[in-house]
């Protein structure tokens, strides 16, 4: 059915937004608005225009018969910055100090809204390297994991520390735990990863590195890639932790139990991601 450009233009927002890194050609969109390519795009140029003045996303349109547009999101620093400095006042409340040096974070990571741009977040991250997909470790950081998934439209993997009938067949690691020094052990779907795939670590919380550092073993045993780790918050650690190349959005530098006491600063994402004039 023929539709006017307003319409069309509506129509193609929701549906590139919906399906970012993919590619739609301009053949799809001309059939489906019964309008010729030369019109599908000017729409497709007003909307590239849009999204980059809004700091929404890049809008590629590649020419060609086999070509079309995709949709890449990403956040725009001042608007990372300011989301972090909000994350950053929101955890630094003395009320989610927990037994053992942990912060209280599940209200937080359950707000749809802080999801998606912690989603959206990470994902600008990596904006220009393949990934396959996302692994996260159960349970916390499966919200996590999911937002970033869509963001870069590709499967997450969930890593458990028990089997489930529901898993099929396992690969399992032993690892060490950062903080507590016990050995523990993680598995993993055989159907979760392909040899040679690119993988992402997200997490909500990290101490000594240890359960992201099975995580990387898990990874070596699939034969597969680590691209990079990126978690949602990481405490200070005296000791010597496990993992050294990560990003993390928040950095907790102090907590005490007994004074209920906690301080929160960004982490390296601004100076890892946009450069370090981005900290001053």
């Amino acid at each position: 059915m023929k539709v006017r450009r307003s319409e069309r233009l509506i129509d193609m927002t929701r549906y590139l937004l919906e399906r970012p890194h993919t590619l739609v050609s301009l053949t799809f969109f001309a059939e489906r608005y019964e309008s010729a390519k030369s019109s599908i795009s000017e729409d497709l140029t007003i909307l590239k225009r849009t999204f980059q003045m809004r700091g929404t996303g890049i809008l590629e349109t590649i020419p060609g018969a086999a070509g079309g547009a995709r949709f890449i999101p990403y956040i725009l620093k001042e608007e990372a910055q300011a989301f972090i400095d909000k994350m950053t006042d929101l955890v630094a409340d003395k009320s989610r100090v927990l037994p053992g040096g942990y912060v209280y974070l599940s209200d937080i990571l359950g707000q749809p809204e802080i999801l998606r741009q912690v989603g959206r977040v990470i994902a600008t991250q990596y904006l220009n390297q393949k990934i396959d997909a996302v692994m996260t470790v159960a349970t916390k950081g499966i919200p996590i994991a999911q937002s970033v998934a869509t963001y870069l439209n590709v499967p997450f993997v969930i890593v458990r520390n028990d089997s489930k009938i529901t898993e099929g067949s396992t690969v399992s690691v032993n690892y060490v735990s950062g903080s507590s020094e016990r050995i523990k052990k993680m598995e993993l779907s055989k159907r979760s990863l392909q040899e040679g795939a690119n993988v992402l670590i997200v997490d909500d919380f990290m101490k000594g590195g240890g359960t992201i550092n099975g995580m990387k073993t898990l990874i070596e045993e699939f034969d597969a890639n680590l691209i990079g780790i990126t978690v949602f918050a990481e405490a200070a650690f005296k000791g010597n932790r496990l993992i050294d190349d990560y990003t993390s959005l928040l950095r907790v530098t102090n907590v005490n139990d007994n004074e209920k006491a906690i301080k929160v600063i960004p982490g390296n994402y601004l100076e890892k991601v946009f450069g370090a004039e981005d900290q001053k």
